[in-house]
């Protein structure tokens, strides 16, 4: 009953989105309403592991939007900014030209890929995806390309790192609960990762289906004009500041997996490299570099801020909205109800985490619920089984990619900014990261037969 009163939501959300071309931010709220309803009514509906009414429904909604915002408000939000201000100084054209320049046109995809992973090993996809992203949009205009044709490349091979790979948040909680190495997880995801993302973005913009979709940039997010040699900054001060953010986290990052714990060095560099500090004294260096010390006054980067603000408004919306139908669906139990539907299945332990991970981000929409439920699932395997927890690790993570859709927050991300239907983003979205997992499990047995 659970698994199709998701199906009947999914359906419903669909619907109201591309029959009735509801707004997506309404159709999720109804939506989430209706399922907590029946999650109500049918004594299934739980707050803090306590039955719930009808009267908790919107501290339930608002709980998992507020959530959500938390994650994703400040990185999306000043991301934006700073690629709205590369845009208006011409940094982000002069980075475009540059790229166009050295590799040629017909090499664009592989320096998006390279890259997206590069940044996209210790950022994550959220935040690694608005610092790119006004690259692609400037390199879409400067080579007059399908926005997919650049866009998707990036997006899937940040997907894969975000996905696979730890120190991000899923990888690393299943590797602290299988008890396994993060540096060998990572080792290891490398070996799938790279290999598995790389095919997939470059085989799926060449799809008959992925190349019949031929988006416009959303308006809003990246500077109109285009500017002149002498109008745009030096190519020192672009990379500058379009590098700096991920200097800032990948540094931390770094630094974390080897540095000593509870040191105030330690604390200081946690603190500069969260997202949130990271961008914010990114965007510092980028108002103090293409304003002052280039000549333009700071009401005119003010201007650019506003901007963008104003045009990630619906964006953030439409997220907090998918992060609130989430937490709706976590509250019914149906996470619990999967587990021990899948609990005592007599397969392959490999198999069945992966199996298990794709049916909870199918019914729940959040990697991390996937992740966390299907390892605390398997880990009593590890030891029976003989298999690499590193291996379990990979396993996990591969399932908690599959299957984007309506109930994730990244579907809502990726379908607003590059500004696409909802049909059109299961498409492109859904079905790459459904391969993707495919491909990820397929990595994991065959070194599950040499490791």
């Amino acid at each position: 009953m659970p698994l199709l009163i998701v199906a009947i939501a999914v359906a419903l959300l669909l619907i109201l989105m591309t029959k009735y071309k509801l707004n997506g931010f309404v159709a999720l709220l109804i939506v989430s309403v209706l399922v907590a309803g029946w999650g109500a009514l049918s004594g299934v509906l739980t707050v803090d592991d306590k039955p719930a009414d009808v009267s908790d429904i919107p501290d339930i909604i608002g709980s998992g939007m507020g959530g959500q915002l938390e994650e994703t408000l400040a990185v999306i939000g000043i991301g934006a900014m700073i690629g709205r201000i590369l845009g208006d100084a011409g940094a982000a054209q002069r980075i475009a030209l540059k790229v166009v320049g050295a590799l040629g046109e017909k090499r664009v995809q592989w320096a998006m890929i390279a890259t997206a992973m590069l940044i996209g090993v210790t950022m994550f996809y959220e935040a690694a995806f608005v610092i790119v992203v006004p690259i692609v949009f400037t390199l879409v205009r400067a080579t007059r390309t399908n926005l997919l044709w650049v866009g998707l490349p990036m997006s899937i091979a940040l997907s894969t790192m975000h996905s696979f790979l730890p120190p991000h948040p899923g990888p690393t909680a299943a590797a602290s609960i299988y008890q396994a190495s993060p540096g060998l997880s990572l080792l290891y995801g490398l070996f799938i990762a790279v290999p598995a993302g790389a095919i997939i973005a470059m085989v799926w913009p060449r799809l008959s289906f992925v190349k019949k979709i031929d988006p416009e940039i959303p308006r809003g997010l990246v500077s109109e004009k285009s500017f002149t040699e002498d109008e745009m900054p030096t190519m020192l001060r672009s990379v500058v500041v379009a590098l700096l953010p991920v200097v800032l986290i990948a540094g931390a990052e770094i630094y974390i997996m080897v540095g000593t714990e509870g040191t105030p060095l330690m604390h200081a560099v946690t603190f500069i490299g969260s997202p949130t500090i990271a961008l914010l004294l990114s965007l510092i260096v980028a108002i103090i570099i293409f304003g002052p010390l280039s000549g333009r006054p700071l009401t005119e980067l003010a201007v650019s801020m506003a901007d963008s603000a104003r045009a990630m408004a619906m964006i953030i919306m439409v997220i907090a909205a998918g992060g609130g139908f989430k937490e709706v669906l976590v509250s019914t139990g149906i996470a619990q109800y999967i587990a021990d539907m899948t609990s005592g299945w007599p397969i392959h332990p490999i198999i069945l985490v992966w199996l298990t991970a794709v049916i909870l981000r199918i019914a729940l929409g959040s990697a991390s619920v996937a992740v966390t439920t299907a390892a605390g699932i398997a880990a009593p395997l590890v030891g029976s089984s003989g298999i690499s927890p590193e291996l379990m690790v990979l396993a996990t993570t591969c399932g908690s990619i599959a299957v984007s859709h309506v109930n994730d927050p990244g579907f809502w991300m990726f379908k607003e900014y590059f500004n696409l239907s909802v049909v059109q983003t299961l498409k492109a979205r859904t079905t790459y990261t459904t391969v993707l997992s495919v491909l990820g499990l397929g990595g994991v047995l065959v070194m599950n037969l040499v490791i």
